[in-house]
C-alpha cells in the first residue's frame, strides 16, 4: 500500500494498492471519523484481497469507493 504508484512500478512491487495521500494514507482528516473509518476499513479490505489473489505479473488493485 502506498500512493507513489509509479514508484511502486519502478521497484518491482508485485501488488499494488493505492492510498490516500502522503501524510494520511488511509485517511482524510477533513471528513468526520466515520467516514475515515469507512475509508481505512476498505482500503485494507483490497490489501487484504490483493494478498490473497494469484497473480502472474505485476498488479495494481482499484480502490473504488
Amino acid at each position: 500500500m502506498a500512493n507513489l504508484i509509479p514508484v511502486m512500478k519502478t521497484v518491482g512491487v508485485n501488488r499494488m494498492v493505492p492510498t490516500i495521500s502522503i501524510p494520511y494514507p488511509l485517511g482524510d482528516p477533513a471528513t468526520s471519523k466515520e467516514e475515515q473509518h469507512k475509508l481505512r476499513k476498505h482500503r485494507v479490505g483490497v490489501a487484504l484481497d490483493a494478498l490473497s489473489t494469484a497473480i502472474e505479473e505485476p498488479t495494481l488493485f482499484e480502490v473504488k469507493i
